[in-house]
């Protein structure tokens, strides 16, 4: 079987120039640092970080019906989300399991802008189109499509307490700067930033408050992510890639799909802490909220966040287990990177006993491959896995003003 070749973002030549370190991520070639993942983590969390997230699929959905399609197939309240504003939900099968966690836009009246996963993007796509009737009533289209014409968007974040000063400092008109400064959270609107007609929305995935992402047309990403670094440069703005993407959403105690959502452990909103986004009391039904009813009643396993208690150990990874103080599995690490304190942070599903902030975990790190299992103890001076020790922090940092 031959593997398909990396899709490339219209940035990829730029991050190269950048230096950046480029891996393979969800199908796409994308970077995974330029400095390092501690000094972008930093940068975000003091000024601001640039991140090109234009891999990530943005969809529309318009027309009459729009709201009704995305209130049955979406968990959240679509009816209840203002023109200008939006919010976080899920896509369900019929068995109650997480197809994606998705962000719903609604930027017009009957318009709505629909961001998934990148490494979702296909499947999403034909899930929607399979629950889709093609009346006319409601129309699904592709933004990243070349046949979006002059409609077609793609994502690039900015994030961190730098980001409104930059962005306000590319507005020429008056009017609408006032509006990006008042701005809330989750809100969103549509501008012409430098020339570029955008939608910027106060939305990220980094915990930030003071976070923006901008939509904008393929072919002026480039020029829009220049602008940006250089009109932040001297407000210590910094490209920022996976890695500290990854420890940010981390330490922000954000899910991300195949590791909290999906994935082997297949667990739920419920069970991580996000069951505010499923809205089983909406008047409409959506897909697969009987079956995410049962599983509320039988799921034993809850999210935490935790922090190592020493600097120095080993960084765990999806599938190490967590064990009580008598060596019981009790649960499993999701995610794990290092946070703004140099402290390992995690995420881990455990048994609720364990879950109240204070609890002590053990977390065991088990290597790339396991040894024979009695090659350890069976020459002495040979040396063994302990765990090490960490604590359960609150589920959520403190929210920032």
């Amino acid at each position: 079987m031959i593997d398909s070749p990396l899709l490339k973002t219209a940035l990829h030549e730029t991050h190269i120039r950048l230096g950046a370190r480029m891996v393979p991520f969800g199908g796409w070639d994308m970077p995974v640092w330029y400095s390092s993942a501690r000094e972008e983590h930093a940068a975000v969390r003091t000024a601001a970080g640039l991140f090109d997230v234009s891999h990530m699929g943005v969809l529309d959905v318009h027309g009459p019906d729009a709201c009704a399609f995305l209130d049955r197939v979406g968990t959240n309240d679509v009816a209840s989300l203002k023109v200008g504003r939006s919010h976080y939900s899920y896509l369900l099968d019929a068995a109650g399991d997480v197809i994606d966690d998705i962000m719903i836009y609604r930027v017009e009246e009957q318009r709505y802008l629909v961001v998934v996963n990148a490494s979702n993007n296909d499947k999403d796509w034909a899930w929607l189109k399979s629950q889709h009737t093609d009346d006319g009533r409601s129309v699904l289209r592709d933004l990243r499509a070349e046949a979006s014409g002059s409609e077609q968007r793609v994502d690039l974040a900015l994030q961190g307490p730098a980001s409104l000063p930059v962005l306000l400092g590319l507005i020429q008109d008056a009017t609408q700067r006032a509006q990006l400064e008042k701005l809330p959270f989750t809100g969103i609107m549509q501008t012409n930033l430098w020339g570029m007609d955008v939608f910027i929305s106060r939305t990220g995935y980094t915990g930030e408050r003071v976070a923006y992402e901008v939509f904008v047309h393929p072919a002026q990403s480039v020029s829009m992510w220049n602008t940006l670094l250089a009109t932040g440069a001297a407000q210590g703005v910094k490209p920022c890639g996976l890695a500290a993407r990854d420890s940010l959403r981390i330490e922000a105690g954000l899910p991300l799909y195949g590791h909290e959502l999906g994935g082997p452990l297949n667990p739920v909103p419920f069970q991580i802490g996000f069951e505010n986004f499923v809205k089983i009391t909406k008047p409409d039904d959506f897909v697969g909220k009987t079956a995410y009813l049962a599983k509320m009643k039988t799921s034993s396993t809850r999210l935490v966040r935790f922090r190592m208690n020493d600097k120095g150990v080993r960084v765990s990874k999806l599938g190490d287990p967590v064990l009580d103080k008598r060596g019981r599995v009790i649960g499993t690490v999701t995610s794990c990177a290092a946070d703004s304190t140099g402290f390992l942070c995690g995420l881990a599903l455990v048994e609720a006993a364990s879950a109240l902030e204070g609890s002590q975990l053990n977390v065991l790190v088990l290597p790339e491959r396991l040894p024979p299992a009695l090659a350890p103890f069976a020459t002495l001076g040979a040396r063994t896995l302990l765990p090490d020790v960490a604590t359960v922090i609150s589920r959520f940092p403190p929210r920032k003003a």
